[in-house]
């Protein structure tokens, strides 16, 4: 399968800048009937007893700006991941940084351990408790300014730090919805994944099955696993909200549509001829063209993502990070 197939025009002008307010107020499209609706209106289109799987995942302070040592020239670091002592990170700009460079962020010292490969540097800080201090978190290339809230690139219910990026599904929940969700019958259980920044990036290869999926930690809980068990055995449905929950759920699955508890790292690329066993519904935003999210979302609701993305752009629906979301089942 072809990464043209992938591919579509997405006008400057449809990628929201800025989340609406209330969160819940932003549209959605049901995709079942291409009807258009307002996120507050989610109960209404799922059934009591459907199980809503969310991310808890929080999105660090990953975003550092300093200073080269002794020069003072600007540098900034954005983390991905910590591997034993050191982090992993996307350094800017990447020229003349070697293994010895030091660098100073806020009061803490970073030195460079492994020369930058595609611009990714390993380091190691002087005193890594004070990152979420000093640094700041992180908004998509694509989002030009800054937010007056940082909290609004975190989901409401976001508890574990480790994402480099916000599960962007979740953004749109808000306490009282959540509340209406619970009074509609409708129960909720959360997984972790940690967003890396490869999450969002295009695919490079023509041919999708040559595309090598990035690696992210995950984690199911065992009150998850249980919830997923119960659901399934009362022939209800489960819901995910978001690509990484769906990554999640069925990097963890059995072949009864269950899943068992525990941690690992997915490098799980779902995509046309992927077999779906845990999730039946998914709520999500609209995607970068020629992303494996958009791949997911094709090999999840088959080519009823096309009239889907052309109604929402036909519609004014706002794209990415920030915009709206849709609604969609397995066919």
């Amino acid at each position: 399968m072809q990464l043209s197939e992938f591919v579509f025009d997405l006008p400057e002008t449809a990628i929201a800048q800025r989340p609406v307010e209330p969160r819940d107020s932003a549209r959605l499209l049901d995709t079942r009937d291409l009807s258009d609706h307002i996120f507050a209106d989610l109960p209404d289109l799922l059934v009591p007893g459907d199980l809503v799987v969310v991310n808890s995942s929080r999105v660090r302070h990953a975003r550092l700006q300093g200073r080269k040592i002794p020069t003072g020239g600007k540098v900034e670091l954005m983390l991905l991941e910590r591997s034993d002592s050191s982090w992993s990170a996307i350094v800017s700009p990447a020229r003349r940084i070697r293994v010895g460079t030091r660098l100073e962020f806020g009061g803490v010292e970073a030195v460079v351990t492994e020369n930058p490969v595609d611009g990714v540097v390993k380091v190691v800080f002087s005193d890594e408790s004070r990152l979420e201090e000093i640094g700041t978190v992180p908004l998509p290339p694509y989002i030009k300014g800054e937010l007056a809230d940082p909290e609004r690139y975190q989901t409401v219910y976001a508890d574990v730090v480790g994402s480099a990026a916000a599960p962007t599904a979740g953004l749109h929940f808000t306490p009282a919805l959540l509340e209406r969700l619970e009074r509609a019958g409708i129960q909720r259980a959360a997984v972790e994944l940690h967003v890396g920044l490869g999450t969002f990036r295009p695919i490079a290869t023509e041919d999708i099955t040559d595309h090598v999926m990035h690696s992210e930690w995950c984690v199911v809980p065992p009150n998850t696993a249980e919830a997923i068990r119960r659901a399934r055995s009362d022939g209800r449905r489960v819901i995910a909200v978001g690509t990484t929950v769906v990554r999640t759920l069925e990097t963890f699955a059995r072949d009864d549509g269950t899943v068992h508890a525990g941690e690992s790292r997915t490098e799980l690329f779902l995509k046309p001829g992927s077999s779906f066993r845990v999730v039946d519904g998914l709520v999500t935003n609209f995607h970068v063209p020629g992303s494996s999210l958009l791949v997911m979302l094709s090999a999840f609701m088959g080519d009823g993502w096309r009239s889907a993305y052309s109604t929402a752009l036909e519609r004014g629906y706002r794209f990415l990070s920030f915009g709206d979301a849709m609604y969609c089942e397995r066919p």
